[in-house]
This record gives C-alpha cells, sequence and structure tokens, in this order.
C-alpha cells in the first residue's frame, strides 16, 4: 500500500480493517447469488444504453456505426471488469471503487473516486429517468392521454448558442416520479428490490428479442449507407471521430456492472459469486446492445434517432411493426425502471461505505431497525435525484455519467497494479490476467475515451470535482476513523 502517516493524504484503509468492519460493522441481508447478480447488472446495464443514448449518440456523433462505437465500449468495459472482479472477490465491501481506492491508493484519492462515484449513480439514475419519461409520454399518447410537454419535459436546456437558457417547462414530472418510487422501494429492503428487478429482465429481455427477429425484415439497407457517415469537418461529429467520441457517450450504458460490485456486502459467497456477476453480465448485455443498435439504425435513418426515447420511433417508423408498438414501449418503460433502481441502489451504497468510514456524516450509515437498509442515504439519495431527473435535459445528465464512469475504471485499474506491488501475497479469490498488460490497457482505454467527451463535460466534472474537494477538506478529513485509529 502507498505510505501514509496520520497527517498524510494518502493514508490507507488496512485491508485487515476492512474485513473486520465486514465482521463487526452493521450487516446488511446476504441475499444475492450469481445469478441474483448477473440479473442486478443486466437490470442496470441493459436500458439505458439501448433504450435512451443510443439513438442520441446515433444521431450526433457515429450513425449506423454506433454498434462500432459499443464494441470499442464494451473492450475497455472487460478490461476494468476483469480488474473490478479481482476486487470484488477479495475486498467484498459495498464502497465499489471508492474501498478499494482506499485500500491501496490512500484517503485523497479514495475520496476523489467515492465522490466521482456519486456523480456516476446518481446522474445515471436521473438521465435513466428523464428516458423513461419520454417512453411513458409516448405510451400514454397512444392510448389517448396526453401529458402537456410542460410538465414532461426538463425546465433547463443548454446549447452551444444559448448556453444555459429557460425552456418554459415547470418540471419533468413523469422523471421525478419513478425516481419517486424506486426510492420508496429501495427502502423496504434489497430482497424487494431483487425480486422486481429479476421480473423486469426477464420481461425485457423478451422484448428485445422480438424487436431484433421482427425488426430485421423490416431493416433498409440503404439506412446503413455509408456505415461510417463522413466526418462533417468537426471533430466528433461522424467519421471514425465521432465514433470514437460516440464510444465515449454510450459508456454510460455500461455502468451496470460496475453496480454489481456495489452489492459485495449483500452478497453469498461473494469471492465466487461477484466475478461471475460482473463479466457476466457485461457479455450479455454487449451482444444484446450490438444486435439492437444495428436494427434500429437500419430500420431509421439515423438522424431521426436524437430524441429521448429511439426504439418507439424505430417501432412507429415501419408499419407493419405496429402490432409491437406497446410492446416494445412497455419493455422499454419497465426496463429503464430497473436501471434507475439499481443505480439508486449503487449510489446508497457508496454513501453507506463513506459515511462508514467517517468520510461522511454517521447519520448516512445508519441501518433502518426492520429492512435492515441505509434509509436515510436512500431518502436524501432520491430526493436529490428526483431534482435533477425534474430539471435538466437527458444529454447533459448522459455525458456526465460517463465521464465519471471512464475516471472510476482508470482509477480500478491502477490501483491493480499498485495492490499487486503492495500486497502480492494477499489472498486473492480471482486473478485478473496478464497484469500488467491488462490494467495498463485498461487505463489507457478509459482515459482516452474521455479525451473524446466535449469539452464542456470536462468543466462540469471540474467544478462537481471541487465542490468535493471542499467536503473533504472541511469535514471528512476531520472525522476520519483510520486517522483517528492511528
Amino acid at each position: 500500500m502507498i505510505e501514509g502517516k496520520k497527517g498524510s493524504l494518502f493514508i490507507c484503509k488496512p485491508i485487515e480493517d476492512i474485513h473486520d468492519d465486514l465482521e463487526n460493522g452493521p450487516r446488511m441481508k446476504q441475499v444475492l447469488g450469481a445469478w441474483g447478480l448477473i440479473s442486478l447488472g443486466l437490470g442496470c446495464v441493459i436500458g439505458a444504453g439501448i433504450f435512451v443514448i443510443t439513438g442520441q449518440a446515433a444521431a450526433s456523433y457515429a450513425g449506423p456505426a454506433i454498434a462500432i462505437s459499443f464494441v470499442i465500449s464494451a473492450i475497455a468495459c472487460a478490461l476494468a471488469g476483469l480488474c473490478y472482479a479481482e476486487f470484488a472477490a477479495a475486498i467484498p465491501v459495498s464502497g465499489s471503487a471508492y474501498s478499494y481506492s482506499y485500500a491501496t491508493l490512500g484517503e485523497f484519492l479514495a475520496w476523489f473516486i467515492g465522490w466521482d462515484l456519486m456523480l456516476e449513480y446518481l446522474f445515471a439514475a436521473s438521465t435513466v429517468a428523464v428516458g423513461w419519461s419520454g417512453y411513458v409520454t409516448s405510451f400514454l399518447k397512444d392510448i389517448g392521454i396526453h401529458i402537456p410537454a410542460v410538465l414532461s419535459s426538463a425546465p433547463l436546456a443548454h446549447t452551444a448558442e444559448k448556453g444555459w437558457h429557460l425552456t418554459g417547462a415547470l418540471l419533468n414530472f413523469p422523471a421525478a416520479f419513478v425516481v419517486a418510487i424506486c426510492s420508496l422501494l429501495l427502502f423496504r429492503g434489497i430482497h424487494e428490490s431483487t425480486r422486481v428487478n429479476n421480473l423486469i429482465v426477464v420481461v425485457k429481455l423478451i422484448v428485445l428479442f422480438l424487436l431484433v427477429a421482427f425488426g430485421l425484415a423490416h431493416v433498409n439497407l440503404a439506412n446503413w449507407q455509408p456505415f461510417i457517415p463522413p466526418n462533417t469537418g468537426t471533430f466528433g461529429e461522424y467519421g471514425w471521430s465521432g465514433i470514437l467520441r460516440g464510444s465515449a457517450v454510450v459508456f454510460f450504458a455500461y455502468v451496470g456492472f460496475d453496480a454489481v460490485s456495489t452489492a459485495a456486502q449483500e452478497t453469498k459467497n461473494p469471492q465466487r459469486n461477484m466475478p461471475i456477476g460482473i463479466i457476466g453480465s457485461l457479455i450479455i448485455s454487449t451482444l444484446v446492445y450490438i444486435a439492437v443498435a444495428l436494427v434500429i439504425t437500419g430500420i431509421v435513418p439515423f438522424k431521426l434517432l436524437g430524441v429521448p426515447d429511439p426504439i418507439a420511433v424505430a417501432v412507429n417508423y415501419a408499419p407493419a411493426l405496429s402490432w409491437l408498438r406497446p410492446i416494445v414501449k412497455l419493455g422499454a418503460i419497465a426496463g429503464l425502471t430497473s436501471v434507475i433502481l439499481v443505480s439508486l441502489m449503487g449510489q446508497t451504497r457508496v454513501f453507506f461505505a463513506m459515511s462508514r468510514d467517517g468520510l461522511l456524516p454517521p447519520l448516512f450509515s445508519h441501518l433502518h431497525a426492520k429492512h435492515h437498509t441505509p434509509h436515510v442515504t436512500t431518502l436524501v439519495t432520491g430526493i436529490v435525484a428526483c431534482l435533477i431527473a425534474g430539471l435538466f435535459p437527458i444529454d447533459i445528465l448522459g455525458e456526465l455519467v460517463s465521464i465519471g464512469t471512464l475516471l472510476a475504471f482508470a482509477i480500478v485499474c491502477g490501483s491493480i497494479l499498485v495492490l499487486r506491488k503492495t500486497r502480492p501475497d494477499m489472498p486473492r479469490p480471482f486473478k485478473t490476467p496478464w497484469v500488467p498488460v491488462v490494467p495498463i490497457l485498461g487505463m489507457v482505454a478509459a482515459i482516452g475515451q474521455m479525451v473524446f467527451l466535449p469539452l464542456d463535460t470536462w468543466f462540469r466534472l471540474l467544478i462537481w470535482m471541487g465542490l468535493g474537494m471542499v467536503i473533504y477538506f472541511t469535514y471528512s478529513i476531520h472525522h476520519s476513523k483510520v486517522r483517528q485509529r492511528t
């Protein structure tokens, strides 16, 4: 581990202390097995990328070649996923990359990544809630119920020409509503949440299978010509630079396998089941993403897909698929609900871990007497996510999630290199293969995709991290339990 004295920013939390916290600290119910974790991962992964972000990225950046963007992101994810699997098996705690960094890179970087994870999960839930709102509005319109735009769209918008401006809407009410419902479900407990998630996963996989199976017959090959649209002369707008920018944006779609690692303390035999859950959900989701992306860009000219509900647009575009419209839209609504549910769960578990270490107020690590859930954290997260989902547009939120996720992956890959050097004899139920090649390539892939994100997204990341540094130096550094034990 990186050496750090009591006053050092790089003081590490001994891995032995982490295991002691697992034995003697607040305990959550251990109910998840390997298939439960895969379902949890699919619940979060298969949803946002297909039902929301795919259309935005195809229309703005990559065209039909968005399928290539998914392959690039999947490779980067696989590299990071192998590193996550080693950590999750060796240090099975709810804090995910935050806890891994605390054990290897020191407290300051652990806080940095923990605060980054809040950006990742909180904004992921809010982003998908906006997409959920689009599908619900479309579905209700089909059956004669119209939700006015003033109550179903963001009151704030951002464009290069106008900057931030008001749209005239009051609130995206459906988006805020679904966040509230998912928060209440998480309040009740992981067992109830998992049962709902498992049912939803089955439903959305069936729906997507129907879309691919019947949509293939309506693919117009002309919509794939050219498969890689020529660059407009602006970096990131089509061409290979657009494919790479698209891969950075759709990276958001893979945030789910990261969320699997936050459920470690609620997993039976995590040393065996965590790697299976992480890698298994990543493989299945990638295959589904590529198939669906090819079908919808084949049915609809890609420039028409820049909407919050691209699959609904694809089904509406082919009259012969009219019978699929209500099925696909209901599947999308159900699927996006599970993404919101798992993203909020990931956020609350990271909050719980940071509070348990003293870096956030102790109130956030209290467990409900009956449900054994971090109820205060769940309620606070739900309220903040409701406000974000109700006020902000989907494109801004999606890019913030992507940069937060990529940063987390880069740090986890780097942490594997550090831990292999400092704790070579530590028991590792699962080992990342081909070290140091895999971790180094994982870092390069993650940082490389960050470079292709818009400059404004980097500025927003810096603002978020600046706020986190203020909290760390005014509160966390003075209440750190690791410092108090030293």
